[in-house]
């Protein structure tokens, strides 16, 4: 993940959520309790995709280069 934000800074924000914290919990609630959990927002806040486990690092430049 470190990567994908270095390489895509202008283009990516990544966020890191404890899923212990309250708010963590909340949003655990709202887009999945499995940990790590990717998902990818366009920039209106529209979720494009989202996967559970490990990340697929092409998918991710797919998705940023479309």
């Amino acid at each position: 993940m470190d990567g994908l934000e270095e390489e895509y800074q202008d283009q990516l924000r990544v966020v890191r959520v404890d899923v212990q914290s309250s708010l963590g919990r909340e949003l655990a609630r709202d887009y999945g309790t499995f940990t790590p959990t990717f998902v990818l927002f366009d920039p209106l806040g529209e979720e494009l995709w989202r996967t559970v486990g490990s990340l697929d690092v092409e998918k991710v430049r797919q998705s940023l280069a479309e």
